[in-house]
């Protein structure tokens, strides 16, 4: 079902390509079975061991749809698995990774146009190589938009030098999909409290997202850049439920800009953020609406992670949610149309 008519749009969806492996150089990506014939994914020293990779739904797009249909997803968007991001090796690998695995994700939703849609990968270690990258893709390649991670080598979200970036996201205009990386993949090694009982996934990526929301607000991303939209995984970690401690931070703290400072400034900003609804708890997820409010929010899954529910399960969906993601990624009719007859969307 295409997009403009889809029902259920899930916006939280991984894809591992067979066209990257190496496509980072010695960082890999590659793959294998050991001598026990376990299945393994390896990535720069890190290595993923017991996870299927080949004829599961995160490289096989047939497997994938079925699974779609079995769960009563209309339509999905794809982006790189957390795995894959590599912001943290040398420029040229992160430039190839990206190129390869663009050019590929760009041929399978191609062959798919009412089933899925993608998102560019972006080397995000340097700012102009990213910026290049988005034009290519969403200009050549016909990509939606650009999925990163929220943690980089060299300068942080609100770093100006991502400035030339955020500026082509609103030029082309595309949304920016922030998701964690687990720590250590290709870059430092975090918190070793994290190493335990696979917490660097439960509970880091949660203060990532919290700390990217923090960070695009404070930092002064989101005030110098009023028509960037930038939608946050995993309900936008802790944020809803620490936002009125962020609230008066930047209203009390002496970093805080004068802009932060007037009544009711972070909630403003923070309502300007989007968010998917893949919180795994009805609580969260009421919390999440009531602070940010339901225009905001969209449907997503993690779909076929450990974290999806059982089979895809995954309860009603508000159909509010589907005509959200359509205005996230510029694909409600309202904006078609008026671009067809040459209005401003």
């Amino acid at each position: 079902m295409p997009i403009e008519t889809a029902k259920l749009i899930d916006v939280h969806a991984h894809v591992r390509l067979e066209a990257t492996n190496g496509a980072a150089g010695v960082h890999g990506p590659e793959h294998g079975v050991d001598e026990n014939g376990q299945p393994w994914y390896r990535v720069g020293n890190y290595r993923l061991s017991g996870v299927r990779h080949l004829n599961s739904p995160f490289t096989d797009p047939e497997l994938r749809l079925r699974r779609m249909d079995r769960a009563g997803i209309d339509f999905q968007v794809l982006s790189a698995s957390p795995l894959n991001y590599f912001h943290h090796i040398d420029v040229p690998s992160a430039v190839s990774f990206c190129r390869r695995h663009n050019d590929a994700l760009a041929e399978l939703v191609g062959r798919y146009p009412d089933r899925l849609g993608g998102l560019a990968a972006l080397p995000m270690q340097d700012p102009r190589a990213a910026t290049e990258e988005l034009e290519r893709s969403v200009g050549e390649l016909g990509l939606w938009g650009a999925a990163t991670g929220t943690e980089f080598a060299g300068e942080p979200l609100h770093s100006p030098e991502f400035d030339r970036l955020y500026e082509a996201f609103v030029r082309l205009d595309v949304p920016l999909f922030l998701h964690p990386a687990p720590a250590g993949i290709d870059g430092p090694p975090g918190d070793p409290a994290l190493k335990r009982f696979d917490l660097d996934v439960i509970i880091g990526f949660a203060a990532q997202e919290t700390i990217a929301v923090a960070t695009l607000i404070f930092g002064g991303v989101l005030e110098r850049h009023p028509g960037l939209d930038v939608w946050i995984s995993h309900g936008g970690g802790a944020a809803a439920f620490t936002a009125g401690r962020l609230a008066q931070a930047g209203m009390k703290r002496p970093w805080a800009s004068q802009s932060m400072k007037k009544d009711g400034a972070f909630e403003e900003m923070l309502s300007r953020l989007w968010f998917d609804t893949h919180l795994n708890d009805d609580r969260a997820l009421a919390l999440l609406t009531q602070v940010v409010g339901p225009d905001r929010l969209v449907f997503g899954t993690n779909f076929a992670g450990w974290d999806q529910p059982e089979d895809g399960h995954h309860g009603a969906v508000p159909p509010a949610l589907a005509g959200n993601a359509r205005r996230l990624l510029r694909k409600d009719r309202d904006r078609n149309d008026k671009a067809r007859n040459g209005g401003t969307p």
